[in-house]
C-alpha cells in the first residue's frame, strides 16, 4: 500500500474514532438530561397537587374507590393517588424510577416520581408518571443522524485526506519516479532540484544528487579502466601467445621444455577467456550493445543443440527440446545466444551421466517463459543466492569454470529486461526460468 493510502487510512481511521467517542458521550448525556429534565418536571407536578390537596377533594377523589387515576388524552402523564395503611412520616421522601404502566388499556413505558405523605392522620401514596417514548424517539433520532454525520465525515475526511497527502507527497514520488527508478543509469540521471517546500524531502533529493554524481564518476571511471584493460592487457597476452607458438616451431626443444610451453599457452587463453568474459559482462552492462534484432528463440535453441551435440554424447545427456511457441523477441541475437548457451552448457556441465535437459514454454500473464530443467548436480539454497557472484563457482571437479558463466548471464537477461528465477535442490537438479517481459 502506497504512503500516501497509509496516511489518509490513518487519519481517517483517528477521526472514525474520535467521532464514534463524541457520539456516544453525547448519546450518555443526552439520556442523563433528558431523565433529570424528565424528574424535574415530575416534583413541579407532585408539588402542585399537593399543593392543591384538601380533605373534601381527597374525600371526593377517593369516596368511590381506594385510589385515584388520572391522565392526560394522549397518556403522556398520569396522576395515580392511593390511601394505604397509616405510617408515621415526618419527611416526604421522592422516589425516582423507570417501569412499565397500562393506562386505559395501553402499555408504555414512564418515568415515575413514588412519595408517600400523611394528610389528617392518614397515609397516601402519590405516583407522578411521564413517559419516556419521546425521550427515546429523540435518542434513535440523534443515533441515525450521527450515523449519517459519520458517514459523511468519513467520506469527507478520506477525500480530503487523499487530496491533500497527495498534495504533500507529490515531491517524494517525484524523486522516485525521475531519480530513484533510474539509478541503474547514471549517465542519464536528472540531477534538478525536485521542486518542495518540504525540508525533508529537499534534504532526501540533496542526498540522492550527491550520491549519484560518486556513483557516476566511479561508472566513468570503471569504463575508462575496462578500455584500458582490453587494450594494455589483451595486446600483450597475444604478443606472448604468439610468441610462444613460433618457439614451439623450434625442433631443438626437449619434451619438458615443449609440455611447459604448453602450460603456459593454456594458462594465456584460461586468461584471455576469462578477461574476454569480464569485458562482455562490462559492455552489456554500459549498454554497449544496440538490441533491434528479431531474435527467433526456437532458432537459436536449434543452433545451440548443434553446437553442443559433442559435449552432449560425451556426457551421455539427453537434451529434450518441447517449445510449444514460435517466439520472437526484440534483442541482440548474439547475446540471447550467449544467454542460452551458457545456461544449456551449464547444464551438460553440472549434469551425471546419463542425465537428461529438458526445455519447455509457456505463456502466464501474457508473459513468455522460457524453462531449461536438468537432472544435475543441483545446488543448495546458499548457493542459489551466490550462483550470479562473479568468480563464484560450485563445488565440483569441473576445471573449466571460471565463475563467470552465470554472471554474463545475469548481465545479459538484466539487459533484455529478461527476470531470471532459480529452483534448484541438492543432487535433484535445477530449474532455470527465464520471464521475457518485452515481447514481439
Amino acid at each position: 500500500m502506497k504512503l500516501q493510502f497509509k496516511l489518509a487510512l490513518y487519519n481517517t481511521l483517528t477521526k472514525v474514532a474520535i467521532i464514534f467517542f463524541t457520539g456516544g458521550v453525547i448519546l450518555i448525556s443526552l439520556e442523563k438530561i433528558s431523565y433529570h429534565h424528565i424528574s424535574l418536571r415530575l416534583e413541579a407536578k407532585k408539588n402542585e397537587f399537593l399543593r392543591s390537596l384538601s380533605t373534601k377533594r381527597i374525600s371526593q377523589i377517593l369516596e368511590q374507590h381506594n385510589s385515584f387515576t388520572d391522565y392526560n388524552i394522549l397518556k403522556d402523564d398520569y396522576i395515580m393517588l392511593k390511601q394505604v395503611k397509616y405510617e408515621h412520616i415526618t419527611t416526604v421522601v421522592d422516589t425516582f424510577s423507570t417501569a412499565q404502566r397500562t393506562i386505559d388499556k395501553s402499555t408504555d413505558t414512564y418515568r415515575i416520581l413514588t412519595c408517600k405523605f400523611n394528610y389528617y392522620k392518614r397515609t397516601y401514596i402519590l405516583e407522578v408518571g411521564n413517559t419516556i417514548d419521546a425521550v427515546e424517539d429523540l435518542k434513535n433520532t440523534i443515533k441515525g443522524f450521527t450515523l449519517v454525520i459519520l458517514i459523511f465525515a468519513l467520506s469527507l475526511t478520506l477525500i480530503s485526506d487523499l487530496i491533500f497527502t497527495k498534495y504533500l507527497l507529490k515531491p517524494f514520488y517525484n524523486i522516485i519516479e525521475h531519480k530513484l527508478i533510474r539509478v541503474n543509469d547514471p549517465l542519464n540521471f536528472d540531477y534538478q532540484k525536485v521542486e518542495t517546500s518540504t525540508q525533508d524531502f529537499n534534504l532526501l533529493d540533496d542526498s540522492i544528487n550527491s550520491l549519484m554524481k560518486k556513483i557516476t564518476d566511479m561508472f566513468l571511471l570503471e569504463k575508462q579502466f575496462i578500455a584500458n584493460v582490453s587494450h594494455e592487457l589483451m595486446t600483450p597476452i597475444s604478443i606472448i601467445s604468439s610468441r610462444l607458438e613460433n618457439i614451439l616451431l623450434h625442433e631443438g626443444l626437449t619434451e619438458d621444455a615443449e609440455n611447459k610451453i604448453f602450460a603456459s599457452l593454456k594458462t594465456l587463453i584460461r586468461l584471455k577467456s576469462i578477461i574476454n568474459s569480464l569485458l562482455l559482462i562490462s559492455q552489456v552492462e554500459n549498454n554497449q550493445f544496440n538490441k533491434n534484432d528479431i531474435v527467433k528463440i526456437p532458432e537459436v535453441l536449434a543452433e545451440i543443440n548443434e553446437e553442443l551435440e559433442d559435449r552432449l554424447e560425451d556426457r551421455n545427456v539427453t537434451l529434450n527440446n518441447t517449445l510449444q511457441h514460435k517466439q520472437l523477441i526484440i534483442g541482440n541475437r548474439s547475446l540471447m545466444h550467449t544467454l542460452l548457451f551458457n545456461l544449456i552448457n551449464n547444464a551438460i556441465k553440472y549434469n551425471h551421466q546419463g542425465g537428461s535437459i529438458t526445455i519447455i514454454d509457456k505463456i502466464v500473464n501474457e508473459h513468455y517463459i522460457l524453462q531449461i530443467i536438468d537432472t544435475g548436480v543441483g545446488m543448495d539454497n546458499i548457493q542459489v543466492e551466490k550462483a550470479f557472484t562473479r568468480f563464484e563457482k560450485l563445488d565440483t571437479d569441473e576445471r573449466e569454470s571460471y565463475g563467470l558463466g552465470l554472471a554474463i548471464v545475469k548481465s545479459i537477461a538484466a539487459f533484455h529486461k529478461i527476470d531470471i528465477k532459480v529452483t534448484s535442490e541438492k543432487d535433484k537438479g535445477t530449474i532455470i526460468s527465464l520471464q521475457f517481459n518485452d515481447r514481439q
